[in-house]
């Protein structure tokens, strides 16, 4: 039993008050040896009030103290920090020429351990020199990487870290030949279609293709093959939040275009007379489409013109021409 810390120290209560409280100590005392006048026989208990004493804040939001009485970092902080560790020591593996050689080539990119077979060995060329790596050599027939069977590997595996690219705000601001176009992704999770979109995105020059670190496809050895090289030089970005990221592209001046089949209006009389402005395109999961969230936070949802009202495109394939619509 607690006082009330409503209530100030010295004023007496008859009885007391049971409020949870970390930050007081439980200073109230039951008397139980005084007995209600004419010899009353039940006990009533009185409380003596002394002042309260302030404790030390532990156990609150999660923290504790350490022996020395410094506070421990909270447990969600810790956890974050962890997290962080883990993933910065996770590798990947690539495969296939394309994806191996434009790695080896980029000098951004941490790579740890190249596997080839002589022939892959020839047809790589310089890029083994400019990749630093002294290569294993492996038997096609029992390849020494750690891939799926079924990965079309042509003799060639290279394992790496993720690229970091920096904030949204890094790719999405500066100056350039053309308008920034970026391209955001609301949970698409093929590792197919997202190397596709950032093959397209490098071809028509879009600043970056912006995807949630959850529900969506991570950086891996068949996103990479897929992109065919665009992986090492497309900014792929990995937000916590796509409608904050919206928002703040929306702060930086840019027009936010969602794609909906079922839009009124068409990408290109969503962007007439406005070339000259950034543009972000959001594209959703095939068949979900777009969250609802997401399409609230668009400034405008557009749609390709078909020629047949039932025609549709997949996800990449819509990125492809979306970009080419919006070009400066």
């Amino acid at each position: 039993m607690v006082g009330d810390p409503g209530i100030e120290p010295g004023v007496s209560r008859l009885e007391g008050v049971t409020v949870p409280c970390h930050t007081l100590r439980p200073v109230a005392h039951w008397r139980a040896d005084y007995l209600w006048p004419n010899g009353a026989s039940t006990a009533k208990a009185l409380v003596r009030t002394v002042p309260f004493t302030a404790l030390p804040l532990q156990g609150i939001g999660g923290n504790e103290t350490k022996d020395d009485g410094s506070m421990k970092k909270p447990k969600w902080v810790i956890a974050k920090e962890q997290a962080k560790r883990l993933a910065a020591q996770e590798t990947m593996w690539l495969f296939g020429l394309h994806a191996v050689r434009d790695a080896l080539e980029n000098p951004n990119r941490q790579k740890l351990r190249l596997v080839v077979t002589r022939n892959a060995l020839e047809r790589l060329g310089d890029a083994v020199a400019q990749g630093g790596l002294v290569p294993e050599m492996s038997d096609p027939r029992k390849f020494a990487a750690p891939l799926d069977p079924q990965s079309v590997h042509q003799g060639a595996a290279l394992e790496v870290k993720g690229l970091e690219w920096g904030s949204l705000e890094d790719v999405a601001l500066g100056d350039g030949p053309m308008p920034p176009r970026i391209v955001l992704l609301d949970r698409v999770t093929d590792p197919h279609n997202v190397g596709a979109i950032l093959r397209s995105a490098e071809v028509f020059g879009a600043r970056a293709v912006v995807a949630v670190q959850r529900h969506s496809a991570p950086e891996t050895g068949a996103l990479a093959k897929t992109a065919s090289g665009a992986l090492e030089r497309q900014p792929y970005v990995r937000v916590r939040n796509l409608a904050d990221a919206m928002e703040a592209l929306k702060s930086m001046g840019y027009l936010v275009l969602g794609l909906d089949g079922e839009a009124d209006s068409t990408i290109e009389a969503a962007v007439d007379g406005k070339q000259d402005r950034p543009v972000a395109l959001v594209l959703g999961a095939e068949g979900p489409g777009l969250r609802e969230k997401t399409r609230e936070t668009c400034d405008m949802l557009v749609r390709i013109d078909a020629a047949d009202r039932f025609g549709s495109l997949n996800v990449s394939n819509a990125a492809a021409v979306a970009l080419y619509a919006v070009k400066g």
